[in-house]
């Protein structure tokens, strides 16, 4: 490590500050850009303008951030205000730099820090990376940099070319990794963050391989890195189509122990083997224990893989070959030895569908022999971001497998599901055991998500699908499953009851009849909910906001929000404790038996509470009904009228509705009116709900039969109910 005082070149000129527009604060700060006018208006200390670009005021980025985390105002923490403020400078850079440019410069000057032991510069580290032009002290600070690179790096092996290959108006490049250093803490963390923002910066092609976080947590739960290392191991981690480096990167994520790590990765691109090799030596794997190669082959003399997580090159579906990536597969199978364990992300249409090609069937089964392969899992779409279309699908292979799981195979299928924490905890609990006991019989783990399959079965069904035959034995043995028959009988019961509570109640009351008949003579006259409200006929009620965080299923008060009044959630779904909401929420009001709650957005909906002692979620209003007025209207009756009123949908393409509810017409009906009409609206309510009952319990009977039959648990016998002609 080189140590001593900061060469004198290396001092920063005085920069500009960094302007941003209120867009940019909302986006950084991850609000809207509305609240951005509103701290505005109402924070006398909100940093002003410093000036103009076509009317639009701009502000120094450096204010904004200090005043955002002072105020403590936004959805960011303020390492990530740091960091966005730190992009927005690589931004501004892009009229300079190509995003190549931007990102190999920046990453190379990071790892030269690194290398070097101390910083780029004595000063400067809180500067805005704009400065003004100044060729004389830029001409310095890249010559002093150059003579660093020339010092540590003579071999050129991770900095030295990229430095050379730009002169020195990439000098500000310096002060900006600066700032990234001090947003992210150390050079790791400012590359890591770097490079999570390869798309940001216009680097698509960096980005296209990129899988999704869920899924590369799912990859480093199926290596058991975390545990083999604990148990004092040494590894060696390899990939042999390393890209930026991505998986790897993502297992060394999992673990401090990086010193008993050591790393093998190849790929084509000179470029990205380079940008590899800076990322895991930032990431804390020794020079001594790191090799990242250009080409298609590792340096297998280095050190044998223990780990090998890969991902296949993607080719479009219209050239991709189903042959070449089962040869790339059987690539990956000659690096196993005794112990070595490999996960292979590929297209679906090679690793799981059933194969046209006698060829390509040949060569997976082949494959399927040699007894090697431990898993196969087909993913859900998505999981690549970049190509939504794709269908991947996951091998992992291991050389040497136990006793117990020889000649068999566990095929699993995820495709259906979101990788969820919950669905990786399982899936990696099942191959990971798999992988420890094999088969056991009756007192092994059954997988939640696949079936072991005998490979001799495959191997006949020659180029077929590698799909679960049946749905998973845990499942089909789960107490769910073996309750159905009775929960069928429940459903049945609770059908039997319901229809006969309707036969009893329509002989007590007869047929449903309204009585309706056409008016004759003036219509009613008319009136509006704004005039009903200042007559005292109707209160309005506000409603309260409440944090979502802060809701349950088992609360105390339902609450009644717009997905509640819609239709969109079920009523009591969401609930809140009593006690949180006396000491959070002192000023929330409970409604009333009876109090009319309705909504305007995302459109009108209107739902009257019966029972009452609920909490109204803004933007859900109440209307509450003066049954001491002289002209009283009941809660039922102006339900009905508002949802019937006319002019009450909205536009798609507007953002407020067409009017106010105050403005929404309805006909003044006589008191004697509003009692019949109310009687019926009661009337309807009632047999609805019976109604209701035989439908809900007909249906839990018709799903359940359906699901059972399906998974084939359940079979039918003679029932007097089957039409048999």
């Amino acid at each position: 490590m080189i140590t001593g005082l900061p060469d004198p070149a290396l001092r920063f000129p005085r920069p500009l500050p960094l302007l941003v527009s209120m867009s940019d604060i909302a986006t950084f700060a991850r609000v809207k850009r509305p609240v951005v006018s509103t701290w505005r208006r109402r924070h006398p200390d909100f940093p002003a303008a410093v000036s103009e670009n076509s009317g639009r005021p701009l502000f120094d980025g450096a204010q904004v951030t200090g005043w955002l985390i002072a105020s403590g105002l936004g959805n960011a923490a303020p390492q990530e205000l740091r960091s966005e403020l730190a992009l927005f400078g690589i931004i501004a850079l892009r009229d300079r730099f190509t995003p190549w440019q931007l990102v190999e410069t920046l990453g190379s000057l990071l790892c030269l820090r690194r290398l070097g032991g101390r910083p780029l510069a004595d000063d400067g580290a809180n500067a805005s990376p704009i400065s003004p032009p100044d060729a004389e002290a830029d001409e310095a600070l890249w010559s002093a940099l150059l003579r660093r690179a020339e010092r540590i790096d003579a071999e050129d092996d991770f900095v030295l070319r990229e430095l050379r290959s730009i002169d020195a108006t990439a000098a500000p490049l310096a002060r900006l990794a600066e700032d990234l250093v001090e947003s992210a803490y150390d050079e790791r963390g400012a590359y890591e963050w770097l490079l999570a923002a390869r798309s940001r910066l216009g680097l698509d092609s960096l980005a296209a391989d990129a899988v999704a976080p869920e899924l590369r947590s799912l990859l480093t739960q199926l290596t058991d890195l975390r545990v083999r290392l604990e148990r004092g191991e040494s590894l060696t981690l390899a990939d042999p189509h390393a890209r930026a480096g991505d998986l790897l990167a993502a297992l060394l994520d999992d673990t401090e122990d990086r010193d008993r790590v050591t790393v093998l990765a190849a790929d084509l691109d000179d470029r990205l083997t380079r940008i590899t090799r800076r990322r895991f030596l930032l990431a804390g794997v020794s020079e001594l224990d790191l090799d990242v190669q250009t080409g298609s082959d590792l340096e297998e003399r280095f050190a044998d893989p223990d780990i090998v997580v890969t991902q296949l090159p993607y080719r479009p579906g219209e050239d991709r070959s189903v042959l070449a990536a089962l040869t790339e597969l059987e690539r990956v199978a000659y690096l196993l030895r005794p112990g070595c364990t490999a996960l292979v992300l590929g297209p679906a249409d090679a690793l799981v569908d059933e194969l046209k090609s006698t060829e390509a069937a040949q060569l997976r089964s082949a494959l399927l022999r040699e007894n090697f392969v431990e898993s196969v899992i087909a993913l859900p779409g998505g999981v690549l971001p970049f190509r939504p279309g794709y269908r991947p699908a996951l091998w992992t292979l291991k050389r040497g497998p136990v006793r117990e799981a020889e000649g068999l195979v566990l095929l699993a299928d995820i495709s259906s599901e979101q990788l969820t924490p919950g669905v990786r905890m399982r899936l990696a609990e099942d191959v990971l055991l798999w992988r420890a006991e094999g088969f056991r019989g009756l007192d092994g783990h059954d997988p939640r998500y696949g079936r072991v399959v005998p490979i001799a079965d495959l191997d006949r069904a020659f180029g077929g699908p590698l799909t679960p035959p049946a749905p998973p034995a845990s499942a089909i043995w789960s107490d769910k499953v073996t309750e159905r028959p009775a929960l069928i009988a429940e459903a049945e019961a609770r059908l039997e009851r319901a229809t006969a509570d309707t036969r009893t109640y329509e002989d007590e009351r007869g047929p449903y009849r309204g009585a309706v008949m056409r008016r004759v003579g003036r219509l009613p006259k008319r009136t509006t909910l704004g005039k009903l409200i200042t007559a005292r006929r109707v209160t309005r009620l506000p409603g309260h906001r409440i944090d979502e965080k802060q809701l349950t299923r088992d609360g105390h008060h339902t609450v009644l929000g717009p997905e509640e009044i819609t239709g969109e959630r079920p009523v009591g779904d969401r609930r809140i404790d009593r006690l949180l909401l006396a000491t959070a929420y002192e000023r929330a009001a409970l409604t009333e038996p009876g109090d009319v709650v309705y909504t305007l957005a995302p459109r009108l909906g209107v739902y009257v509470d019966h029972d009452g002692f609920s909490v109204v979620a803004f933007p859900a209003r109440v209307l509450r009904v003066n049954a001491d007025a002289t002209r009283p209207l009941s809660p039922r009756v102006l339900a009905a009228l508002l949802g019937a009123a006319r002019g009450t949908a909205r536009s798609p393409s507007a953002v407020r509705p067409a009017r106010r509810i105050e403005d929404y017409q309805l006909p003044d009906l006589d008191p004697d009116e509003v009692l019949r009409f109310d009687a019926l609206l009661a009337e309807t309510e009632r047999r609805e709900r019976l109604l209701r009952a035989q439908s809900d319990a007909l249906a839990e009977a018709r799903r359940l039969t359906i699901a059972g039959l399906a998974d084939g648990t359940l079979t039918l016998g003679e029932a007097r109910t089957i039409n048999r002609t």
